[in-house]
C-alpha cells in the first residue's frame, strides 16, 4: 500500500493535519504539534495549517 497524507479523525486536536503528518512520518503527534508551532510564530505556520487542512483528506476518505 501506498503511504498518503491525510487527516486523521481519532484524537486531534484542531482539524487533525499533525496527527495525519506524524502518522506519515512516524513520530509523536506532539512533535509535529511543536514544530508547527514554532512556524506558526515565525510566520507561515498558521497559513500553511489552513492549506493542509483544505487540500488533506480525511482518513475514512482514503482508506
Amino acid at each position: 500500500m501506498t503511504k498518503r497524507l491525510y487527516k486523521i479523525e481519532e484524537g486531534k486536536m484542531l482539524d487533525g493535519v499533525c496527527g495525519g503528518v506524524a502518522e506519515y512520518f512516524n513520530i509523536d503527534p506532539t512533535v509535529v504539534r511543536l514544530i508547527w508551532a514554532f512556524a506558526a510564530a515565525s510566520g507561515g505556520g498558521v497559513v500553511a495549517y489552513l492549506i493542509c487542512a483544505l487540500v488533506f483528506p480525511k482518513k475514512s476518505e482514503v482508506i
